[in-house]
């Protein structure tokens, strides 16, 4: 699988590490969406490799309700820090994961 520079991924099924990503940034998700979620369960994910790398994950917030969340990951030599950059709200289950 190749990925041109600067292209997102196909997307993939959200694994333990992508979990912790979301788990990392959920308590500013949730100053951003103005609510707390009960639920917060990542099921899929894109990745954008750029000066770090950009995580596109479709969250499960509850009932029928999902979020997408950009998370900027920094290289390890500028420590790594993850990043909530952009959170889009009232997505389904079905809505694709895309760029934003």
């Amino acid at each position: 699988m190749s990925v041109k520079c600067g292209g997102t991924s196909q997307a993939k099924p959200a694994d333990e590490n992508v979990q912790k990503i979301c788990d990392s940034v959920k308590q500013h998700a949730e100053q951003k969406a103005g609510k707390t979620f009960e639920v917060f369960t990542a099921k899929t994910f894109k990745t954008q490799v750029v000066a770090g790398t950009n995580y596109f994950v479709k969250v499960h917030v509850g009932g029928d309700d999902h979020v997408h969340l950009r998370v900027y990951k920094k290289l390890p030599c500028d420590g790594g820090d993850l990043e909530l950059t952009s959170i889009q709200h009232s997505k389904s289950e079905h809505d694709p994961l895309e760029y934003f």
